[in-house]
């Protein structure tokens, strides 16, 4: 679900409604990859 969530926001993201609109779902698209990352990373310690 995340998954499509985020390709939504890119999407829209890239079509935008204005710079504005469009910088600011860029970086809350940014901000989605960091948490996923630092989630893989926070919760890898298990994997081996």
């Amino acid at each position: 679900m995340s998954r499509t969530m985020m390709m939504l926001t890119m999407l829209i993201g890239y079509i935008g409604f204005g710079a504005m609109v469009g910088s600011l779902i860029h970086i809350l698209l940014i901000l989605a990859v960091v948490a996923i990352i630092f989630r893989l990373l926070s919760g890898g310690k298990t994997r081996v």
